[in-house]
């Protein structure tokens, strides 16, 4: 499975203006909806429902958000690069600045585990996190994630 397969570039926020975990959750859902065509409220319940059973901030200013949506066709990433870092509950109580939200069909299975493992294993290398924190601009996110894993270490 290929990053650029589920991460679209309009899928990818830098976001200057969010304060809290409840609003990130709100504007990611809105964007994936209008990517997915489902409701919003559809998304945001499958994302918190999921939250509810422990935070999925990773460490490390990490969080991986996720969720099984129903009526949802494949696999959907959403990046959120945060000017300023969120309380998130992370595992190290360190606050929160890069966010992949993954939203995978109901039944979805493998194809969930394996986007889930792709995205943080390439974020567990320092060198890319350095990267998309120096970074602002949505299109070179994009460039940065869905480059060959082989174009992270140039």
């Amino acid at each position: 499975m290929e990053l650029a397969d589920i991460l679209a570039k309009r899928a990818v926020l830098y976001c200057t203006a969010v304060k809290t975990k409840s609003q990130l959750f709100e504007d990611l859902a809105a964007r994936a909806a209008d990517l997915t065509e489902l409701p919003v409220q559809t998304i945001l319940e499958a994302i918190k429902s999921r939250e509810e059973l422990g935070s999925t901030g990773l460490g490390n200013g990490i969080a991986i958000p996720h969720g099984k949506v129903a009526g949802l066709k494949h696999v959907t990433a959403l990046f959120a690069r945060l000017e300023q870092p969120i309380e998130f509950d992370a595992v190290d109580d360190q606050p929160v600045d890069i966010v992949v939200m993954l939203l995978a069909p109901v039944g979805a299975g493998a194809d969930h585990l394996k986007a889930l493992s792709r995205f943080a294993r390439m974020l567990r290398t320092e060198q890319v996190v350095d990267q998309l924190r120096r970074q602002t601009d949505p299109a070179k996110i994009h460039a940065l994630l869905t480059a060959e894993p082989t174009e992270h270490a140039a």
